[in-house]
This record gives structure tokens, sequence and C-alpha cells, in this order.
């Protein structure tokens, strides 16, 4: 039974930053993409980021929503299996729940529907 667990959501001024984590367990992979993914109140879940990484790879690739491309930044720890989102100059329009999602493919999905695991989600709440 694969669990992600996210971390690091909270409260803070527009301008902030905020560090999100997701950390994985339950079985080893040899290839995978970890995404993330909000939704606020009303709207539909959306895509953030995705990295992915393989056994038979030195590196990995990253993408971005147009929305954050600049402001927040993915990255992985391997040896930890875990995925950290490092969020800065935070806007009142970023605020939702921030899940954290694993996907069995090193294909970088924008489509939640190919994401074969889930977080319980954290909240991000940033004020003007």
């Amino acid at each position: 039974q694969v669990q992600l667990v996210e971390s690091g959501g909270g409260l803070v001024q527009a301008g902030g930053s905020l560090r999100l984590s997701c950390a994985a367990s339950g079985r080893t992979f040899s290839t995978y993409t970890m995404a993330w993914f909000r939704q606020a109140p009303g709207r539909e879940r959306e895509f953030v980021t995705a990295i992915n990484w393989s056994i038979s790879w030195s590196g990995g690739s990253t993408r971005y929503a147009d929305s954050v491309t600049g402001r927040f930044t993915i990255s992985r720890h391997n040896a930890k299996a875990t995925v950290y989102l490092q969020m800065n100059s935070l806007k009142p329009e970023d605020t939702a729940v921030y899940y954290c999602a694993l996907a069995l493919s090193r294909i970088l999905y924008d489509d939640p529907a190919r994401y074969n695991y889930w977080g319980q989600g954290t909240q991000v709440t940033v004020s003007s």
C-alpha cells in the first residue's frame, strides 16, 4: 500500500514563502512522476508542477503550470522518497488545498486522472 504524506502548509502573507513536503512510503519505485496539484473552493483540481525519476537515469525533468513558473520550484530527495515544493512570492490566488500525487510513469502528466496515488492534502492560505 503506497502512502503519500504532505506537510508544510499554513498561513502566509502575500509575497511570502512556504515549502511543502511529500513523503512516499509503502514500496520502492523504479520509475515515477510525482506532482503537486491544488484545488481552491468551487474550482477544479489544477496541475501545479511535476518531476520524474527513473532508476536508469542520472537526472530528471520538471514541468510547471504557467501561473507558478518562476515562483515555485519542485525538487526531490530520492533516498528519502520525498518531493518538495518551494513556493516563493506567494499570491492570494495561490490559496488552495495542495495535493501530492504519484504516477507509475515518467511522463509529466498534468491530468490528475493519470496519477495512481494521492496524499490527503495540505492547506495553503495566502493573505493579502
